[in-house]
């Protein structure tokens, strides 16, 4: 398959799906839903020759957990897209009305970015969220999925594009690529696509980022923290940490590291250490937790460590800046939280840690755009532009001006013949073309 000339055509088609109505768009998605149920069996068979390769080349049991695509699977992705059907378009709004003078008026609308390439893990499920906030955003997407699903991605994608065709969304709307050799011709795609979502390790965005010219929204690491403060909860402190560990221990939102305030380590982390070995977590420590626990000795790799598996590491420290400067500076910026009773403790941490997410006394679990009510997400972004933390359908849209005027020339302007009277408008008075 020639590749540019494929992406070409996606690119053709997505003005086509910007302008479609949130009717038409939310019929698609339903369209989806239904033929995902139907034809169930056929994903379930593709997934068994998938999870059947995978175990025969040794893929590591929390990788197999995020392959397999059951029952459970198929009823979350399909409530997951009616839930975005229910949720408010986040196309065509208006977000300034301003009027710069009589019968010159401003407005800024959102549109869709337009195209988008998002590569992502051997995660099944992944497919049918990003595919659908793409469809509810009006974006025409070109999916890269891991390799050790390549027979599932390859059904869900065919049930899918079918539905969003027949539904009558453009038949170039979406595209798969199922070689990793085509990932490389489509970071050279820069004339044709807006912007590329990679998921997966640091260096592996990192390596995408270094290799194109189209803007990266990256998905990196999860080196996710916790802070157990000296005025923490301990009855509270121990099912977070467990939850956060061990909910789903493969997701890039588990805790990998835990700091523990040096006035509470003789308390807590007796009884934590024994609660984690009953779990099948092993411990690693500095040599203030080792004492207390017996836990085997962590080193610095540890504190830079995304384990993805029942591994946690965990040092005292002295106060709460020495935790936010151990995040700040070992962290990834995904999401840390603190556990605590103190509110003004609470209050410097969410400050002063550089994170997308900063929670207090709850799991990092719940960085998930689920979960915040988005409808899912294309991934979680530990950058700052233009959307961070969970991108539901708000960080899947842009914005344009339209300036509506009545043969008004800046020459006026420029020469004192005519001058501004800056007047910001009601929304509710925006103009019906908006």
């Amino acid at each position: 398959m020639e590749i540019k000339e494929e992406v070409k055509k996606v690119k053709q088609s997505a003005p086509l799906l910007a302008g479609m109505s949130e009717e038409k768009r939310n019929h698609a998605l339903q369209a989806v839903a239904e033929a995902l149920l139907s034809a169930k069996e056929e994903i379930f068979a593709a997934n068994a020759q998938d999870m059947e390769q995978a175990e025969k080349d040794g893929i590591a049991a929390p990788v197999l957990k995020r392959l397999k695509f059951d029952e459970g699977k198929l009823h979350d992705v399909a409530e997951g897209i009616r839930d975005l059907i229910r949720l408010k378009d986040p196309l065509f709004q208006t977000q300034l009305a301003r009027e710069l003078d009589e019968g010159l008026t401003l407005y800024r609308v959102t549109c869709p970015i337009g195209v988008i390439g998002v590569i992502f893990e051997a995660r099944p499920d992944a497919l049918v969220q990003i595919s659908a906030l793409c469809i509810k955003s009006g974006n025409c997407v070109i999916l890269k999925g891991g390799s050790e699903a390549i027979r599932t991605n390859k059904i869900l994608f065919q049930i899918i594009h079918r539905a969003v065709t027949e539904a009558g969304l453009p038949e170039h709307s979406m595209m798969l690529l199922e070689a990793r050799s085509e990932i490389t011709e489509l970071l050279e795609c820069d004339g044709y696509v807006d912007l590329l979502i990679p998921r997966g390790s640091n260096q592996f965005v990192q390596y995408i980022m270094n290799h194109t010219r189209i803007p990266v929204m990256g998905h990196a690491d999860g080196i996710c923290h916790i802070y157990v403060d000296k005025d923490a909860d301990i009855r509270k402190a121990i099912p977070i940490i467990l939850d956060a560990k061990t909910q789903y221990v493969s997701a890039c939102n588990t805790v990998e590291t835990l700091l523990i305030h040096e006035e509470i380590a003789e308390k807590l982390l007796p009884e934590l250490g024994k609660v984690l070995k009953e779990h099948g977590v092993e411990l690693r420590g500095s040599k203030a937790v080792q004492e207390l626990t017996g836990c085997v000795k962590a080193t610095e790799e540890d504190d830079r460590k995304e384990y993805l598996d029942y591994i946690v590491s965990a040092r005292t420290v002295k106060n709460i800046r020495e935790a936010v400067d151990h995040i700040n500076y070992y962290g990834s910026h995904h999401t840390d939280c603190i556990i605590t009773e103190n509110a003004q403790a609470a209050e410097e941490f969410m400050m002063l840690v550089d994170s997308a997410g900063v929670y207090q006394n709850c799991s990092t679990r719940f960085a998930d755009g689920y979960r915040y009510g988005f409808g899912a997400e294309v991934g979680i972004s530990t950058g700052k532009l233009h959307a961070r933390g969970p991108v539901g359908l708000e960080g899947l849209v842009s914005y344009k001006y339209k300036l509506f005027g009545n043969g008004q020339i800046v020459g006026d302007y420029a020469s004192g013949k005519k001058s501004f009277h800056f007047r910001d408008l009601p929304l509710a008075e925006r103009r019906s073309e908006c």
